[in-house]
């Protein structure tokens, strides 16, 4: 690790001790609004029939879906107070069965490593919505939305619900194949309070959150405003990670007539990358291999080499095999990498990711008669974004600008006129998002009708670009700043997208017995208009104006059946580097007239019990997954080759999940899920003609383990807190003909707190807590597929996970 990760001890006791005193100075405002949330209308969850509202009582911090005819649960923000402050809530919800959550860093937060799926689909076919608001797919690539870390500070999150299999018929989304996401906000207090912690901990870790609730300011006004700072080194190699994260939520509340509400959340993140790895490459040098951010002295040489020993291999090509008369670009550098160092891509000087959003929109929740409601909320989105690499693969040309006023002269040892074998790449993107969902609900009797819509229209930037390095003793630009003055855009495209969507559902009540139904239909239009460059210029649609729904619940008392079926489409992406735009303009005029967009029928059945302190749910499903569209990656990340987009047919899936909430005493609770998953490719992949590119046929889906188990346990005595949690998971491939894999691992993360009550003065409403991650610090590799999946054999697509790290944090308020 780089040197700044290895502070002296006076440093971290003079960081954690302001941290300290900064938490204890906090007025003593009660906190008891802060206990639990209030159960969120149906409305703000997902636009449809929601999950059962979280217990006000906080009792439960787990809900299993009581009521639903699909596989559904809600975590409670209780449970995400457990985990160490800045963490996502991702992580929270990757104890529920179906759940498939990795990340390269103890938060969870890394966008790079960042990968959730359920039942085998992948993040991009799933939907996501914050109070209704789409999130988009949540891709890293920042086409049509931004990742929850971004959209809202975790500690304002009121509850997560999980549907495994397919979300309610009114979720603004046009991904979700297999199953949702729906993030709710919490509402503000109506007493007024101050909350507060910090959290410092390893690798120079330090998370700063505060949030000021107004309280009723009088007719039902209040609000709060609230800021999150978090900046931490990265575990291995050099480099950091930082964000800044604020928001503004004001609420009028019209007691019986509803209530209108309008918020402004903004982030600004910025991370230094960790190196993508392959078998081979770990193989060679070892877990803690990564960037060398610190060495540019050597990411200089290794550009110089691969240069020559590029340079030199088509000269060959070009003169038969000799290679007389040959003069490399670099004199003097030779052609054998540093010791250490296999090929250029071994390590890599530097990559970053950028992203500064702002998201904002207000609500109208309307009770226009005891019978009949109204929800309407209406968003904006503004996203700037850069994913930088510093690439041997495109060297800077003399004459460059070198991002401070000036230009780059050439190197005195290039040949060939240049003035680094470095050159520093972007992928840089900007979102311009409107859009507005209303639905009416009608209630008489035993029957409730909905009728719903959505509009959206989305104008994405995204432009490849490359900036000027130099080859002097230290870099000349800094990955974590947003760069101007490139020497070459290699492409550069608008890319728009309009979406609109309805949906039609009814529920009847029937005493035991609840029947739902309805359909949901969609548009959504996809231009790409190429300014710059050689890839694709055209439109696309995808449409279907009846994707159907239904499901019943029969209910036993203390249990209850319940099943449903589910059809979803996923429509295409705008963008350059995922779905159909992202090849060239051949290939994509020979599949736009044939292109079919991914479908899904999903068929699920259970049932829940609930007794006493026990909740248990279990459920079967069967999933049939049409159109599957295949991307294949060709040559590392870093060079930036247009991948292959092939149709492989049907994707059969079907499994198993069971779980269990159960309170052992009082203070004491226990939770526990184990989900099977068997997802396979029952077609090859074949070209126009009919012949086999890949056999894909029987083969196991990428990144989808057969077993999941996991469990936790919680005390919480108001005064002693504990947790801790184990996380299963068995082998995934990441080629799809099943010739690599990754090993299963179990990961153990723990948790210990004590809150000050009456009699301890100024302490009192002061809580200090210790958290360690991956406590056994077991060695294992945690995403796959950061530059997508090959055919067969290895691939540099992998990172490393996080070993043991520990946190401390003192709260207030919470």
């Amino acid at each position: 690790m780089g040197a700044r990760n290895h502070k002296g001890e006076s440093d971290v006791t003079v960081k954690f001790a302001l941290l300290a005193s900064a938490a204890m100075l906090l007025p003593a405002v009660p906190a008891a609004a802060q206990d639990a949330p209030p159960p969120t209308s149906a409305a703000a969850i997902d636009q449809a029939a929601p999950a059962e509202p979280v217990p006000a009582d906080g009792s439960d911090i787990v809900v299993l879906g009581f009521g639903q005819s699909r596989q559904v649960q809600t975590v409670a923000a209780a449970d995400m107070e457990r985990l160490t402050p800045g963490t996502s809530p991702l992580k929270a919800v990757a104890k529920l069965p179906g759940v498939n959550f990795q990340s390269a860093d103890a938060f969870g937060a890394y966008e790079w490593s960042t990968r959730i799926s359920l039942r085998g689909f992948n993040q991009n076919q799933l939907g996501f919505t914050l109070d209704g608001v789409p999130l988009g797919d949540m891709s890293y690539g920042n086409v049509n939305g931004l990742h929850i870390s971004r959209a809202a500070i975790s500690e304002n999150l009121a509850s997560t619900t999980v549907a495994q299999g397919a979300g309610a018929l009114g979720t603004a989304s046009t991904s979700n194949l297999g199953g949702t996401l729906q993030f709710v906000s919490r509402k503000p207090a109506d007493a007024a309070d101050l909350v507060a912690s910090g959290t410092y901990g390893s690798n120079d870790t330090v998370r700063a959150f505060v949030r000021a609730d107004s309280g009723d300011l009088g007719g039902g006004l209040k609000g709060y405003v609230s800021y999150a700072y978090l900046t931490t080194d990265k575990w291995k190699g050099d480099g950091s990670q930082r964000q800044h994260q604020a928001s503004v939520r004001l609420m009028e509340d019209l007691g019986e007539h509803g209530s209108i509400t309008g918020f402004v959340n903004f982030s600004d993140r910025r991370e230094n990358d960790y190196q993508d790895l392959s078998l081979d490459i770990l193989s060679r040098r070892g877990y803690f291999a990564d960037n060398i951010t610190n060495d540019y002295a050597t990411a200089l040489q290794i550009g110089r080499v691969y240069q020559n020993l590029a340079a030199r291999s088509a000269y060959a090509t070009a003169n038969n095999g000799s290679t007389v008369g040959f003069v490399a670009p670099w004199a003097g550098a030779g052609y054998s990498y540093p010791t250490g160092f296999g090929t250029v891509d071994d390590a890599y000087y530097d990559a970053a990711g950028l992203r500064r959003d702002w998201l904002g929109g207000v609500t109208f929740d309307m009770h226009l008669t005891p019978a009949l409601s109204l929800v309407s909320t209406s968003y904006y989105h503004k996203n700037k974004g850069q994913g930088s690499w510093i690439t041997p693969y495109s060297p800077t040309p003399a004459g460059a600008a070198d991002g401070n006023g000036g230009t780059l002269p050439a190197a005195s040892t290039s040949v060939a006129g240049l003035a680094s074998p470095l050159g520093f790449r972007t992928t840089e993107y900007a979102i311009d998002r409107a859009g507005n969902l209303t639905h009416v609900a009608l209630e008489t009797g035993i029957n409730r009708f909905e009728l719903g819509g959505w509009y959206e229209t989305n104008s994405f930037d995204q432009a490849r670009r490359f900036y000027g390095m130099g080859s002097g003793t230290t870099p000349n630009r800094d990955a974590r700043d947003f760069q101007s003055n490139p020497y070459f855009t290699q492409w550069d495209g608008k890319y728009d997208t309009e979406t609109l969507q309805y949906y039609v559902s009814d529920t009847l009540s029937l005493g035991q017995l609840t029947l739902n139904g309805g359909w949901k239909g969609m548009r959504v239009r996809n231009r790409a208009n190429l300014r710059t460059g050689s890839l694709v210029a055209g439109s696309i649609e995808a449409r279907d104006w009846f994707l159907p729904q239904v499901g019943a619940v029969y209910s036993l008392g203390q249990a209850e059946l319940f099943a449903s079926y589910t059809e979803n489409m996923r429509a295409f992406v705008s963008s350059a580097t995922t779905g159909p735009f992202a090849t060239t303009q051949v290939g994509f005029n020979a599949i736009r007239n044939t292109l079919k967009p991914e479908t899904s029928r999903t068929v699920e059945g259970g049932v829940r019990l609930r007794a006493g302190g026990l909740q248990l749910s279990a459920a079967a499903y069967y999933i049939d997954f049409s159109n599957r569209l295949l991307t294949f990656a060709n040559g590392s990340g870093i060079q930036g080759n247009p991948p292959t987009l092939n149709n492989a047919g049907d994707v059969e899936s079907y499994g198993a999940e069971v779980s269990a909430f159960y309170r052992i005493v009082g203070p004491l609770t226990a939770f526990a899920s184990y989900s099977y998953n068997r997802a396979t490719y029952q077609d090859d992949v074949k070209n126009a003609a009919g012949t086999v590119l890949v056999a894909t046929a029987g083969k196991t889906v990428v990144d989808t383990p057969e077993h999941m188990a996991k469990g936790e346990l919680v005390y919480d005595d108001s005064r002693f807190f504990a947790r801790a949690g184990a996380d299963y998971m068995s082998k995934r491939y990441f080629n799809y003909l099943n010739d690599r894999s990754v090993g299963g691992r179990l990961v153990v993360d723990a948790s210990l707190g004590y809150r000050f009550g009456e009699g301890f003065g100024p302490f009192r409403g002061i809580a200090i807590e210790g958290s360690v991650t991956n406590l056994t610090n077991k060695r294992y590799i945690s995403t796959i597929g950061t530059n997508g999946y090959t055919a067969s054999g290895d691939n540099q697509t992998f990172l490393t996970a996080a070993p043991r790290q520990w946190f401390v944090t003192l709260r207030r308020g919470f």
